[in-house]
């Protein structure tokens, strides 16, 4: 046998991790499949659930009040508040969320709501939530949902589980893709390596055992490269120690905020005002996408970071991949107003393209000719193929136990009466 060969992990060991991984997994993709299902249509069912609170339609010949005024009347309705964020973009029909939980503590000790919904039109207030309480009832379904999907409702420590689980299934996507694979034949075989691995492939019109068993293999090889994309991004959410790493060894990436250096002091009142910046913020990204060669379809946010001394201009571009928001950005001293830097959702970096596409795919947020409901069904189909590869497993697993277990009891029995 050569080097490899003996290095070469053989097919009953992987068999082995194949099995008690995905045991350990099986819980956790189920309630990962059904409620990230659900999260595929994130909006439509907020807007269901909570339509008092979404739903902000336009009246008759309205136009939107200026970002800035809205951000101003929240700023006022909401005393101490600290709000260093102004939504650009309004989408036709939706309300505006505000943070609020950035605001002195209440004097009774009381815990506060944290999002606050505006009426873009009118600067009403629709009302607020403590975001993910479900003892609020209907207007905080999905947010629970959320919250199930990405830490198991345990807060931190949900989140980093939920990262190692994810990096296990992102592993074993390979061993089971491995195991699909014809093994060596002793012998010349009748057919063709192809011809056998294709078997693999195929349902076979059969009930019972053999059906479950070519769910759970067909199953898992079909829509392969979307579950591993899936299981990677989702190690890109909830455990970026690793994923950053692997992903910064292995391609470029474009210097992010963390690159900018710490003010010996934080800058809290900047020379440039709200509207100052985001003039300011319009003109240097007019001049970035002239040199880009892109184009600008519209704003998406402003915020300034006091311990950088920055403003972050955000617009959607032709260089985004999401549906309805953007992150080409750029950024800009508060004071002067000089251009600090750019970051590009796709096209600057091999590394952050690859992390636009995987994570907006993993939300169902695409835009463009893929976007929309096509990517919706697909990741909604994506989550509930996840939560029958778990099913079956596990089903999988028990009816081959118990065959195993009436083997040892017979032989067992043999032995006895030998």
């Amino acid at each position: 046998m050569t080097l490899i060969g003996r290095l070469w992990p053989q097919r009953g060991l992987l068999v082995l991790l194949h099995r008690y991984v995905g045991l350990v997994l099986a819980l956790f993709l189920l309630i990962a499949g059904v409620s990230g299902t659900l999260l595929a249509w994130n909006d439509e069912l907020e807007a269901l659930a909570a339509p008092e609170l979404m739903l902000a339609p336009a009246p008759a010949g309205a136009q939107p009040l200026d970002p800035l005024l809205l951000r101003q009347q929240v700023l006022d309705r909401f005393p101490g508040l600290e709000l260093p964020y102004a939504a650009l973009h309004i989408e036709p029909g939706r309300s505006l969320m505000y943070s609020i939980k950035r605001r002195p503590p209440a004097p009774d000790g009381a815990v506060r709501d944290d999002q606050a919904f505006i009426n873009p039109y009118t600067g009403e207030l629709l009302g607020t939530r403590k975001w993910g309480d479900l003892s609020q009832g209907r207007k905080n379904w999905m947010p629970f949902i959320y919250r199930l999907h990405t830490s198991l409702l345990l807060g931190v420590v949900g989140t980093y589980l939920f990262g190692v689980i994810a990096l296990l299934w992102t592993l074993d996507c390979f061993v089971g893709a491995w195991l699909t694979l014809p093994p060596r034949a002793q012998r010349q075989p009748a057919k063709s390596w192809v011809a056998r691995w294709w078997t693999a492939w195929k349902l076979r019109p059969v009930a019972g055992y053999k059906l479950v068993f070519d769910l759970h293999r067909a199953g898992g090889l079909w829509p392969w490269a979307v579950l591993l994309v899936i299981a990677w991004s989702s190690v890109a959410f909830n455990l970026k120690e690793v994923y950053e790493p692997v992903m910064r060894a292995a391609f470029a990436h474009q210097p992010g905020e963390e690159h900018y250096p710490l003010l010996d002091q934080p800058r809290l009142r900047p020379a440039l005002d709200w509207h100052a910046a985001r003039a300011t913020g319009r003109r240097l990204m007019v001049d970035q996408a002239a040199q880009l060669g892109i184009h600008i379809h519209s704003e998406d946010s402003l915020a300034y970071v006091p311990a950088l001394g920055l403003y972050i201009y955000d617009v959607q571009s032709s260089l985004d991949v999401m549906r309805t928001h953007g992150v080409t950005r750029l950024a800009f001293d508060g004071d002067t107003g000089a251009f600090k830097g750019r970051w590009l959702p796709t096209g600057g970096a091999a590394g952050d393209t690859i992390r636009s596409w995987i994570t907006l795919l993993h939300r169902a947020a695409i835009g463009g000719a893929l976007g929309g409901w096509p990517i919706k069904l697909l990741v909604s189909a994506a989550g509930v193929l996840v939560s029958v590869l778990s099913v079956t497993g596990v089903w999988i697993w028990a009816r081959k136990r118990r065959g195993r277990l009436a083997q040892a009891r017979c032989a067992h029995a043999e032995r006895n009466a030998a």
